[in-house]
């Protein structure tokens, strides 16, 4: 049987605003004492009332109008029902039948091919606690409860488990170029869950549901996963259940967590303390919208020539993409318009460096200016590729300044770069060249003043010999 996977995504995102959703606490991701940043309303203490953050609602507008959706001049809040130790009310405000925005749309790429897939909604709530389970107990954290949350639900338009990884790859970066979250995976900041069913061609089999997957890998070993479950199970005549499952990283499998809940079984009604949500245009003026990964990733291409791999690579870090825009800015106030040698030493050399001993630029103190500089000698043939390779290691293992090691004299005996100088200097003294070959010992050494006089004494005399007997033979 020709069985197709049809996949959909539900991701929760912890936005970075300053306090939680309905009322002043800290919103602290790194607050590692447990209850700390709690009170009486996201407690979920009788008599409280909840206040809406507004800058919540413009963190979400940013992310909705990035993701091309429609913007509901009016939308409210509901009442979503259900009885959890992580939930201290008995309920979650959320967003249900009139979400935030809809109708939306994100290009993302699966190598370097673009693909789209459609937004259904982007809707706020609250988020829940944390709960911690040990041997004898299950704790609860209610430093997260009440964190504003953004739930981003996508079309099911993926059709395999590396197109789902690829789009949700895509939307991380989005959002850290919004700077509305960090979004890391790890401290729960961002969350994943996937639906998936498989059935004939252009139809769609039961769903099932994967709950919290933390990491991009996790989703795409869980999807794989689940349709091989489903597979073997249609093909030895069994049937798949509507269900919520949960993703076993050891066993990479998934197991069965509960029988999946319908809308009805949260029992939505209007959320009587909190008027409708009503989006203005002060509200939307408020939302300024940063250069979008998209945008950059041709930006470069264009203004700097780069193939797409390479326009991908420097936008998929935000700070490196920053790092090298400067540093091609600084190598053209020296005179020079290549940036393939700094493109290449940047992603080739530095960046794995940086990745190799997990640092970043702020612990090198590295600077385009100084990184351009370096680059520059190079052209120039000052210094040979092994010697920028050296310098750099040192800037990044042993924390040396490289505006200090530029100010070394660092000895040439790259042979090939000798060898160009000597041709260069060869073509512009012809007298000495004559002198030389009519036997004149002093024109060797004053060639080779010549060549120390250029390279600020940095050349090696023996390999500049070499390369004048080579040459004048």
């Amino acid at each position: 049987m020709n069985l197709e996977p049809t996949i959909g995504l539900e991701i929760h995102l912890e936005l970075k605003t300053e306090t939680k959703m309905f009322c002043d606490c800290l919103n602290d991701s790194n607050e590692m004492h447990p209850n700390v940043n709690i009170c009486e309303i996201c407690s979920g203490q009788p008599g409280t009332l909840p206040s809406l953050n507004k800058n919540a609602i413009i963190f979400a507008l940013k992310l909705a109008q990035a993701l091309k959706t429609k913007v509901n001049e009016k939308s409210f809040f509901a009442r979503k029902n259900y009885f959890y130790p992580d939930l201290p009310k008995g309920y979650q405000i959320s967003q249900y039948e009139s979400p935030l925005a809809e109708k939306g749309e994100m290009e993302y790429w699966l190598g370097s091919e673009k693909k789209k897939a459609a937004i259904r909604r982007i809707h706020l709530e609250e988020d829940t606690a944390r709960l911690i389970h040990t041997n004898d107990a299950s704790l609860a954290d209610f430093n997260r409860a009440g964190l504003p949350l953004l739930e981003i639900v996508t079309e099911p338009d993926f059709h395999s488990a590396k197109e789902a990884r690829a789009f949700a790859e895509e939307l991380i970066l989005l959002i850290r170029y919004l700077k509305i979250s960090t979004a890391n995976l790890e401290k729960g900041e961002i969350r994943l869950e996937v639906n998936i069913s498989l059935g004939p061609a252009g139809k769609l089999g039961v769903k099932v549901e994967i709950k919290n997957l933390n990491s991009l890998r996790a989703v795409e070993e869980a999807i794989e996963a689940e349709i091989k479950r489903q597979k073997d199970l249609i093909e030895q005549g069994d049937q798949v259940k509507q269900e919520t499952r949960g993703w076993n990283e050891n066993a990479k499998q998934t197991f069965s967590q509960r029988t999946k809940e319908e809308a009805e079984d949260y029992r939505y009604f209007p959320e009587p303390d909190l008027p409708p949500l009503l989006i203005n245009q002060e509200l939307l003026d408020q939302t300024i919208m940063p250069e979008l990964p998209s945008q950059r990733r041709t930006r470069f291409q264009k203004e700097f020539r780069l193939n797409f791999n390479q326009a991908n690579f420097l936008t998929r870090d935000e700070r490196l993409g920053s790092f090298f825009e400067e540093a091609v800015s600084e190598l053209a106030e020296l005179g020079s318009n290549q940036t393939e040698s700094l493109y290449n030493f940047l992603a080739n050399d530095l960046a794995g460096l940086l990745n190799a001993n997990q640092k970043n630029f702020e612990d090198t103190g590295l600077t385009p200016h100084h990184f351009a500089h370096l680059i520059y000698k190079f052209e120039k043939k000052e210094y040979s590729s092994k010697i920028v390779k050296d310098i750099l290691s040192q800037v990044v293992i042993s924390a040396k300044p490289l505006e200090e090691l530029l100010q070394k004299k660092i000895k040439i005996n790259d042979e090939e770069i000798v060898s160009d100088l000597i041709k260069k200097i060869i073509a512009e003294n012809p007298k000495v060249v004559q002198d030389y070959k009519s036997g004149k010992g002093s024109a060797l050494q004053f060639i080779i003043g010549l060549a120390m006089e250029k390279t600020q004494g940095q050349v090696d005399p023996e390999i500049c010999r070499q390369a004048i007997e080579s040459q004048l033979k």
